[in-house]
């Protein structure tokens, strides 16, 4: 049986952050991991320890989302990047609903799209809801742009072209530097 008590690999990883990587075809230097923060605001200790020990390291790439803990992730993320924002590439996402409260006061996420509760425009890749969610996001964290903002989920009922124009806009109007998409079939990419 191996030996896992030995951390050093893993130190050698995690020392690796400082070894940045171009985003795709672009000219923005990333970290080779991206520090997923769907966890934060849970708890704030644990989440800034991990913050800290990422950052400290190096690593400069942080992936959030509106729905991630109720938009609690954004908001921890944007204190933990306070007075350090152009040393970070932050990375959020649109479509999905804020989780709904359910009368046994379970949680739930609604998939983009879905009309329910009282905003049927609350989800999906349209335009307003972009617009709307990508506003919310940046006063979450209280900054000015995002680096990269994903199409967080692909709902098969807005139009790409206005998908595309929209996400053309948020970059002209300097709310986004990159776009990018998740969870998307490769014909919608094509």
């Amino acid at each position: 049986m191996k030996d896992t008590s030995d951390s050093s690999s893993i130190d050698k990883t995690l020392t690796a952050l400082d070894n940045y990587v171009l985003l795709g075809k672009s000219g923005l230097r990333v970290s080779p991991l991206s520090l997923g923060t769907m966890g934060f605001g849970t708890n704030a200790e644990t989440s800034k320890k991990m913050f800290d020990s990422y950052y400290e390291k190096g690593g400069n790439f942080f992936d959030t989302a509106n729905i991630y803990t109720n938009g609690d992730s954004e908001r921890f993320l944007g204190e933990y990047i306070s007075g350090k924002r152009s040393q970070c590439v932050v990375a959020t996402k649109y479509s999905r609903k804020p989780a709904l409260p359910l009368p046994s006061s379970f949680q739930r996420q609604v998939l983009a799209g879905e009309p329910s509760g009282r905003n049927p425009n609350a989800g999906g890749n349209h335009r307003k809801n972009l617009v709307e969610t990508l506003d919310g996001s940046l006063k979450r964290m209280g900054t000015g742009y995002v680096d990269v903002l994903y199409v967080h989920v692909w709902e098969f009922r807005t139009p790409i072209f206005e998908v595309m124009r929209a996400l053309d806009d948020v970059v002209r109007a300097g709310k986004a530097h990159y776009v990018a998409v998740s969870d998307t079939p490769s014909w919608v990419i094509s």
